[in-house]
């Protein structure tokens, strides 16, 4: 094991707005390992009824390499089913090529979107090589797994088909979102359409590829009666500016009105290349976008734990190593690296009882190693409200276990993206403990600060022939504004001016503008918002 036997703490101690002051807690890691255990990257994970995790998909080598013929190789996609029992440390694992071709490359896919209800695991899209297409493609397609059935063949060296099933939707071709349920309604959230092999040059060099972020909330019903199966109740909102990310956390959440819903947190990429930094709440059938909020600490899939302190009515999001644009260096210094490296921070973001979000790095404890991308948290299953959230308030007033983080990508140093052949990383076979521990006093946390430029507001809106754009510049900065239509193309490079501290209003023509709804963004190099406006 390559990780240090290491045990880490971390606190919650910060004061807000709420119904009473938050509870204090601690957050313990401890690292096991079990023989033969697979290391494994993002894969698709379920439980059976008595505890075991059913391990499918994914990838066994580390970070993807640059060139179309290394990126994303056949032979290094996860070809077998795990069954892991982590109370008796035990690994049992079957192949999965004795399944039909068509279920055979959807299941070793990578980045697939899943969700388990009940004992059915369900699994959408994914993306890797596709004998068939004879091409890298994102499967277009959605299979339902017997968790059960499944591990007891796999336990006994059984025939695994009969747990299998597979339909074909267009609508669920995807790769990278993520896949959440409220009641008997999925949420397929963000992700994209990736047909062909990676090339960081883009679409017209080498081979070539087609790129298509979904930039959605895909709400549907899956008709199910254990034989047959269909996508029913089908519906999708698209924000091409707000929804244009993938690779990123979902979590859970329960809001201040006491609704649950989801919160889309950071990802890659918005239309400069860079991580978003602001939030998507989603409840029902509506969402909001936060730009009063940035995250900055975590903005690439990794492990995470939503908790909900009913009695302080504020919702936390714990974040585990991964990659970030930021990072606090020893002295508590806040360092950009826009090449977006591996780091160990864990990190906070907790949503308030007044709806205020504040975001907090857990001082001088790390994550052991580079690790994280592409983990998951599996809870041990007890504690939760609404199957995914763990209630904070209901955890005992001693070291409680919580579940286990697993999996994910280990990297040998921050920035290997340039120069990996593929040696720089490998798929982690590490499994952390996660403990409650509300007996220990903890430590202390750095706390973020809010955004670097703020849009107040825009008005008038709708707008005739000009707006004014009232914001506030908190320190020294070259602050850009740009309008976007509402496809995310660049339509009017309206200003790019060096100011000091301070409130501002702006006036912007729009006359020469088509009647329609567009996106008005403010950048200053490192932080940016986007406010809508409509054009009549």
């Amino acid at each position: 094991m390559r990780l240090l036997l290491t045990t880490i703490f971390a606190s919650s101690l910060f004061a807000g707005v709420a119904q009473s002051d938050p509870e204090n807690f601690a957050i313990e890691l401890e690292p096991m390992e079990i023989t033969n255990a697979p290391g494994v990257h993002s894969f698709s994970w379920g439980k059976t009824s008595d505890g075991k995790w059913v391990i499918l998909g994914g990838r066994v080598d580390g970070l993807h390499q640059r060139q179309p013929f290394a990126a994303f190789l056949e032979q290094d996609n996860n070809k077998n089913v795990f069954v892991i029992d982590p109370v008796a440390g035990q690994v049992w694992s079957s192949s999965i090529s004795v399944l039909s071709t068509n279920l055979y490359e959807q299941i070793q896919s990578t980045n697939q979107n899943f969700r388990q209800v009940d004992t059915t695991l369900y699994i959408i899209g994914g993306y890797g090589y596709s004998s068939i297409a004879a091409d890298h493609i994102t499967y277009p397609n959605l299979a339902a797994i017997d968790l059960n059935g499944l591990a007891d063949a796999v336990i006994n060296s059984a025939d695994i088909t009969p747990f299998f099933r597979q339909i074909t939707d267009t609508n669920l071709k995807n790769t990278g979102g993520q896949l959440g349920t409220i009641g008997d309604t999925f949420y397929l959230v963000g992700g994209q359409l990736f047909d062909g092999a990676y090339n960081p040059q883009g679409p017209d060099h080498g081979p070539g590829f087609t790129q298509v972020y979904a930039s959605a909330i895909a709400t549907f019903k899956i008709a199910d009666d254990g034989v047959n199966m269909s996508v029913t109740d089908y519906n999708e909102v698209v924000d091409t500016i707000n929804l244009h990310r993938r690779d990123y956390n979902m979590a859970k959440q329960i809001f201040p009105n006491g609704d649950i819903g989801f919160t889309a947190f950071s990802g890659v990429f918005d239309y400069n290349d860079m991580p978003y930094l602001n939030t998507v709440d989603i409840t029902g059938s509506t969402y909001a976008v936060n730009n009063t909020f940035n995250q900055l600490l975590s903005q690439y899939h990794s492990a995470k734990v939503p908790l909900y302190d009913s009695l302080a009515m504020c919702q936390h999001t714990m974040f585990f190593g991964g990659l970030s644009q930021f990072h606090f260096d020893q002295t508590g210094t806040l360092i950009e690296d826009t090449e977006v490296p591996f780091v160990k921070t864990i990190s906070k973001v907790t949503r308030l009882s007044d709806g205020s979000m504040q975001e907090v790095a857990l001082d001088y404890i790390e994550m052991p190693a580079l690790v994280g991308p592409g983990a998951e948290f599996i809870p041990t299953g007890e504690y939760l409200i609404d199957e995914d959230i763990i209630d904070l308030n209901s955890i005992p007033n001693e070291k409680t276990l919580i579940g286990y983080i697993y999996g994910g990508i280990e990297s040998s140093g921050e920035n290997i993206f340039f120069v990996n052949d593929g040696s720089q990383s490998f798929a982690s076979n590490v499994i952390f403990k996660v403990f409650i521990n509300k007996s220990i006093a903890g430590s202390t946390e750095i706390l973020v600060g809010d955004k670097e430029v703020f849009s107040e507001r825009v008005y008038p809106n709708p707008a005739k022939d000009k707006i004014s754009v009232e914001y506030y510049v908190p320190e020294f900065a070259e602050v850009t504004m740009v309008i976007l239509d509402s496809s995310g193309k660049q339509v009017k490079d309206t200003q790019s001016e060096k100011l000091e501290e301070g409130s501002y209003t702006t006036e912007l023509s729009v006359e020469d503008l088509a009647k329609g709804q567009y996106i008005l963004r403010l950048f200053n190099g490192k932080y940016y918002t986007h406010y809508q406006f409509i054009k009549k």
